[in-house]
């Protein structure tokens, strides 16, 4: 049998919901795709998406470390950018970067401390 590997999802440490749902839905565009508790009073995890991009957002200490970091390739880059920029989100407003490595770069920081790069190669980007 051939060895696949079909998707990574990574998964980010989160300590407040609505917190979350504000930065990742409302700031960055995704979508709640699915949320899951084991009881009302239990921590949540839950799945967010995005033109491909799926990520998940976890309360149970177990799961990850806080201020992880994600590389994500992309492209479309620049109009990401003007989209956050339009926001004029209160807590972060991320420049874009041309890095020594031929990306493209905007990074930001959730509120959690957790870093996402969305790059995109200078060579595709246009």
């Amino acid at each position: 049998m051939t060895i696949a590997f079909r998707q990574t999802v990574p998964i980010l440490r989160i300590f407040n919901e609505d917190k979350a749902k504000e930065f990742y839905a409302g700031y960055l565009g995704f979508t709640v795709d699915w949320e899951h508790r084991f009881d009302d009073n239990a921590p949540l995890y839950m799945q967010v998406s995005r033109a491909g991009l799926v990520l998940h957002l976890s309360e149970h200490h177990g799961d990850c470390c806080p201020g992880s970091a994600v590389y994500v390739r992309m492209t479309g880059v620049e109009a990401f950018h003007q989209e956050l920029s339009a926001k004029n989100y209160k807590y972060l407003r991320p420049g874009i970067e041309d890095t020594p490595w031929g990306t493209r770069s905007v990074c930001v920081v959730d509120p959690f401390g957790n870093h996402i790069r969305f790059n995109e190669d200078k060579a595709s980007a246009g």
